[in-house]
């Protein structure tokens, strides 16, 4: 036990002795935490720049709201070649995920006994609108359970106001 503390003592005298040689030994460390902190502080300004450059140059469509639950009609555009025609996907939406820019939302539809899933963006520029059929009254976000439902269970009910 002596020996530990006597060890701390001598350290400590050594460093009062020596305070020129610890600022030599300190002022790279507060140099290297210098240059953490402009990084940092770079990384912010480059967030910051490109939340700036998606909400001034991406242009968003304003859809009506929805969510899981909800069957909807999705009206975009498909190009074959040098035509271009109107397609809808009508479906129950599964989820919807995301917020601003990158929000996507995933629908599912019974095309005779097989299911089909799309995912959508919603700043995808062939979507043309989005009509809300029915507003489903379910309690999760998202319903991956519906997946394995069929018949009468696949039914959601609707939402009464």
């Amino acid at each position: 036990m002596q020996k530990h503390t006597e060890k701390k003592e001598t350290f400590a005298c050594n460093i009062k002795e020596n305070a020129y040689f610890c600022t030599h030994l300190i002022q790279p460390l507060a140099r290297n935490v210098n240059v953490v902190l402009k990084k940092l502080y770079q990384l912010v300004t480059m967030e910051e720049l490109i939340k700036y450059v998606q909400d001034e140059f991406v242009e968003s469509k304003d859809f009506p709201q929805f969510g899981a639950g909800d069957t909807i009609t999705v009206y975009y555009e498909i190009r074959e070649g040098e035509k271009t025609r109107t397609q809808f996907f009508r479906g129950v939406v599964i989820q919807v995920k995301g917020t601003g820019v990158t929000q996507t939302f995933t629908i599912r539809k019974m095309s005779g006994t097989i299911g089909v899933e799309r995912i959508f963006p919603v700043n995808l520029p062939a979507l043309q609108k989005i009509e809300i059929n029915k507003k489903g009254s379910v309690r999760r976000k998202r319903i991956y359970y519906f997946r394995g439902l069929t018949g009468k269970k696949a039914r959601i009910k609707e939402k009464r106001y």
